[in-house]
Parts: C-alpha cells; structure tokens; sequence
C-alpha cells in the first residue's frame, strides 16, 4: 500500500467515523485472500470511500473515466488504485485491466448496478460484473451500504450528517465450469450477486434517518 494510498484511506476512516457513525458489520468476513471481487450496492457519491474503508488493506476502485478530466485527478487517482472505465463506449479495456489486478491477487471493488441509483433503491445488475467474475475466476464478497444515500443521495450536492453502516455477506464462490460462456451467463452471475447484497439487511438500531429536504 503507497503512502498517498495509506494516508487517504485512514483520513477517510477517521472522517466517516466522526461524521457518519461508521460501522461495520461482520468485518471478519472480510479476510480473504487472494484476489476477490467486493461488490456494493450504488447509492451516493460516498459509496466507493466508505466501502473501501471497510477493507484494511488496499483496494481497487472502478471510476467514470470523466473524473480524471483535471490535473489533480489525474495525479490522485492512479495512486488510489483507480481504474478509468468509458462508459460511453463498451469499456472492455477498463475490465481488462481490473480482471488483471484479480488474476494477481488483488481485492477489487465494484458496483454490479453500473452506476448511482436515484432513489436508494436496489436497481438490476449489469453483465459486467459477471463477465469480470467468469474470466477472473475468483470468489465475490457481497456488500451492502446503508445511510450513504441519506447523507449525499444523487443529485444533491448538500451533505447531511447520518449514520453509514456497511453490512458484509457470506463469500460466494461460483462453479464457473458449469455456466456457458456469453452475456446470459454473465447475467446469471451478476444477478446472483445482487441478490446477496439484496438479502443484507440493516440492523435494527443502526436504521439511518430519512432526510428532511
């Protein structure tokens, strides 16, 4: 782990838990070795610093290649793990590199929903996910976020203090030699995997508050 990576990761922890109440649930499930695919629901702009934060080493991270439009990004990111993904274009050269980063024994983030829902509300899966699973061939840890969206849901720009609890499921592991090649396998995967992350619930007294605005 580099040191701009080990500095913004323990400020992040330190903020999160100051200003979000941040916990995490079941964090022993989070001690795999070797590479392993994290994947999250999508709720807030917070969501890749607050999942990312749960995991006590270094993590790497998908991100819109539009973010890397200015100098500072473009210094930051590579440093942070960062990899750009076109999402105008199929993006295959983005998953490329992160299944490369899998095959090397490195834990991956990654949001199975493609991009932020709306309205905090679980939205299907993309076939990506899979396809990254399929051809990486490593075991998936789902992830769920609750409050991130209560504290900076899309489209708002004004950040409410909350309390952020990431809730971490059972390792899957997948039987790839029984799923066929092709988009619908890839589906199939990716859609297993959200509903993991749908089966994650939030406890009782960890229940973030509704935003007033």
């Amino acid at each position: 782990m580099g040191f701009v990576y080990r500095v913004c990761r323990n400020l992040s922890r330190v903020v999160a838990e100051a200003a979000l109440d941040y916990r995490v649930i079941n964090e022993e499930r989070l001690i795999e070795t070797g590479g392993v695919l994290i994947c999250s629901n999508h709720v807030s702009y917070l969501d890749p610093p607050l999942a990312g934060v749960a995991l006590k080493g270094a993590v790497h991270y998908l991100a819109r290649k539009s973010l890397l439009s200015n100098a500072v990004a473009r210094w930051l990111f590579p440093r942070l793990h960062v990899v750009p993904i076109d999402q105008e274009r199929a993006g295959f050269a983005g998953l490329k590199t992160i299944i490369k980063a899998l095959q090397e024994g490195n834990r991956v983030l990654i949001f199975p929903e493609g991009s932020r829902s709306p309205d905090g509300k679980l939205q299907p899966a993309e076939p990506g996910t899979g396809l990254v699973v399929a051809k990486a061939k490593v075991p998936v840890i789902p992830i769920r976020l609750f409050g991130a969206h209560e504290a900076l849901p899309y489209g708002c720009s004004r950040f409410r203090m909350n309390t952020v609890t990431v809730v971490v499921g059972e390792p899957i592991r997948f039987d790839l030699e029984e799923l066929p090649a092709g988009k619908e396998a890839y589906q199939s995967i990716s859609d297993r995997i959200m509903a993991a992350i749908a089966a994650l619930e939030c406890p009782p007294d960890r229940i973030p508050r509704p935003r007033s605005d």
